[in-house]
């Protein structure tokens, strides 16, 4: 069940890529109900996301390192 939620993530965070605000939401959520393991993951995934829009890059501050 829970690769299934990090799956539907990965899908709502590539639909809202648009707009910066939007995406910064789902991340916020993302982060909540994720597995650690899976944040981990999602950090890879999200900075493959910034290099194709570089105005996502201001919802880093919610991965902490």
């Amino acid at each position: 069940m829970a690769r299934a939620m990090f799956e539907y993530t990965k899908t709502v965070l590539n639909k809202v890529s648009f707009d910066a605000n939007l995406f910064c939401r789902e991340v916020q959520k993302a982060i909540q109900r994720l597995l650690p393991y899976e944040i981990e993951e999602l950090k890879v995934f999200i900075k493959s996301l910034i290099q194709q829009n570089p105005e996502l890059n201001q919802c880093l501050i919610y991965l902490k390192p």
